[in-house]
This record gives C-alpha cells, sequence and structure tokens, in this order.
C-alpha cells in the first residue's frame, strides 16, 4: 500500500486504495489455493502432469492471439478474466516443474543419459521459453530455465551436462539481448548508468538513491518520498525492495532478505527429507523458482543485475504471481507432512 498509494491517486486509477484491493483479492485467491495444495497429497499431481503442462502452453499461445492477449507497457503477457487479468507464464512455471519432476522420479536412471533423459525436457522448456519470449518477458524465461535447471541438477545429472547447458543458457540470454534494442540499452545502463541519468540509468539511480536514503533505520512507514513523489518508477512491482529500504532501511532490508533465506533453507531441507524422488525433485523446484526469482529481483534493486521486470515473490504487487507462489508454498507444506524426521 505505501509503495502505490500516491500513484493510484491520479488518473486513470483515482483511488489510492486501487493496487492494495486488488492484491487482497488475489491474495484470498491465493491463500484458497495454498490451503487447498497443503492438504491434497502431491502424489496426485502425477495423474495431471501432463494435462497440466499441456494447459498452461496453449495459454500461453493464447495470450499472442490478437484480441485475447492484454497488452500493457509494450508486454502482451495478460488474458482478461473479467475485471481481474491473468498472467499464463506464472501458471506454465508452476506446471513445468511439475512435469519435470514427475518425468525424472519416474526414470530416475534416463538423466544419465543426455538424449533420453534430457533433451525431451529441454525441448519443452525450449517451447514455453519460446513462447514466454515472444510475449516478451526475459526476466520470467531466465527464472523458468534457471529452475529447469536446479531440478536436473538434484536429480544426479552429470556435472559436464550441466556445464554444457549453463554455458548455453548464457549464450543464449546474450543473444535474447542483443537482438532486442530495449534490452540491449537496460544491459548498457546496467553497466554505466550515470551515462545516461535521465534516460536508461533512470531506473536504476533512483533506485539506488531510494535504497540508500533509508540510512540505518529508514525515513518510516509510507514516508519515502522517491516512492511518494513517483521518481522511482514501477515501484510497487518491480522495485518494491527499494521502497523496502528507503522506508525501512537497511535493518529493515536486512531482515526482509533473512526471512527469504529463512524459507530457502526450509524449502531445500523438505527436499533432501523428502520421502520419494518425486516429492523431492517437486519441492527443490518450487523453492528454486522462488530463490531465483528473488536473487534477480533484489539483484535488479541493487544494481547487481541488469533489469529484466521480475516481481519480488509474497511482496511485489502482481496477482497471477502471488496465486501460483501461495499454491507452490502448499505443495511444499503437503511435502513436508510426509518429510522423514532427521
Amino acid at each position: 500500500f505505501s509503495a502505490s498509494c500516491y500513484y493510484a491517486m491520479f488518473p486513470p486509477f483515482n483511488n489510492p486504495y486501487y493496487f492494495f484491493t486488488r492484491q487482497l483479492i488475489y491474495a484470498g485467491i491465493g491463500l484458497f489455493a495454498l490451503f487447498f495444495f497443503w492438504h491434497y497429497d502431491y502424489q496426485h499431481l502425477k495423474k495431471w502432469a501432463g494435462c497440466l503442462l499441456i494447459t498452461a502452453l496453449i495459454l500461453l499461445t493464447a495470450v499472442l492471439i490478437p484480441g485475447l492477449g492484454v497488452e500493457k507497457l509494450g508486454a502482451q503477457r495478460w488474458l482478461k478474466i473479467g475485471s481481474l487479468s491473468f498472467q499464463p507464464s506464472e501458471l506454465a512455471k508452476l506446471c513445468l516443474v511439475i512435469f519435470t519432476a514427475y518425468g525424472l522420479s519416474r526414470y530416475p536412471e534416463k538423466v544419465f543419459n543426455f538424449w533420453r533423459g534430457i533433451f525431451p525436457y529441454l525441448l519443452i522448456l525450449g517451447l514455453a521459453a519460446g513462447l514466454i519470449l515472444k510475449q516478451p518477458d526475459l526476466g520470467t524465461t531466465v527464472t523458468l530455465a534457471g529452475t529447469i535447471f536446479i531440478i536436473l541438477f538434484v536429480a544426479g545429472a552429470r556435472i559436464k551436462h550441466l556445464a554444457a547447458l549453463a554455458t548455453l543458457g548464457i549464450g543464449a540470454a546474450a543473444l535474447a539481448i542483443w537482438q532486442e534494442p530495449y534490452r540491449l540499452k537496460r544491459f548498457l545502463a546496467f553497466l554505466n548508468p550515470e551515462k545516461d541519468p535521465a534516460g536508461s540509468g533512470w531506473h536504476i539511480l533512483n533506485s539506488l538513491l531510494s535504497l540508500g536514503s533509508g540510512g540505518l533505520l529508514g525515513t518510516g512507514l509510507g514516508q519515502g518520498r522517491h516512492s511518494k513523489f513517483l521518481y522511482l518508477p514501477i515501484r510497487e512491482a518491480d522495485f518494491i525492495f527499494a521502497v523496502i529500504g528507503e522506508e525501512l532501511g537497511f535493518i529493515g532490508a536486512c531482515l526482509v532478505i533473512i526471512l527469504f533465506l529463512i524459507f530457502i533453507w526450509r524449502g531445500f531441507r523438505i527436499a533432501i527429507t523428502s520421502p520419494d524422488p518425486f516429492g523431492s525433485l517437486l519441492a527443490a523446484g518450487i523453492v528454486g523458482g522462488i530463490a531465483i526469482q528473488t536473487i534477480i529481483n533484489i539483484g535488479v534493486v541493487t544494481s547487481t543485475l541488469p533489469i529484466t521486470g521480475i516481481t519480488l515473490p509474497f511482496i511485489s504487487f502482481g496477482g497471477t504471481s502471488l496465486v501460483f507462489t501461495l499454491a507452490g508454498v502448499g505443495i511444499l507444506l503437503n511435502i513436508s507432512r510426509h518429510t522423514r524426521r532427521v
């Protein structure tokens, strides 16, 4: 609310509670999903893995069809459902994790063979990534690819295969940046934001100013000048960690990072103690995806990574992201009910 209320007072919103109320609706849906999957045996997800993947791919295709997909800020990533919007790429991330975890756990010996155990999942990843890149959304593509990489690592893929995949992934990301002028401009601004402070470097410089102006204890909730007077772009979503740093200070920002680290540690502990390979890979994929997204978002805000347009899990405004993140947490909690005590 603190990050969005002032901005939402002006047209086209004209309501300081606009973002807050919409996020509350999504939070309610997300909490319902969390409690549902918390009590839904994760083993039953195996029989739905294929259907979920096909559904996600169909929706990723639908969002690119003129008249069906909704365009915002030059990106066509949403489908409209009544007064709410839905981002299929968030569903695709969870569905691909479920499908990959199921496939690798069903035939664990195949993971040592690149063509039989890894390549089929790369094809599916490539198809999903290609559709997401068309939206365009490089940040989600990188998150999805990194998540599948973690699942393959936990499944026991050979280091030489993983090294080759990492090299290929870095090369593909570099090519994606080079092919799109706006991505290249963002990357060059990341390298030297002071070169164009009123243009391509505006986001990065104001993000750092927001973080720095918070000092040790912050300016206080609702008292951040950069978030209130619109110096900081997309403050309610991509740059909300800068608002946290400004209003809660260095200590508040560190506490948020510590909470994420505790969540990630607990999530991987669930993966390690899972009673079966499917639960282990599924938990690793869910928590790995959240970890990657968190690292990218905080990395962008602190100017240690180029701008990608990735939200901060649990905190940023973004309804679909919140719903499926909470659904993933519900699955994690269900797996934890079956874990071995160590």
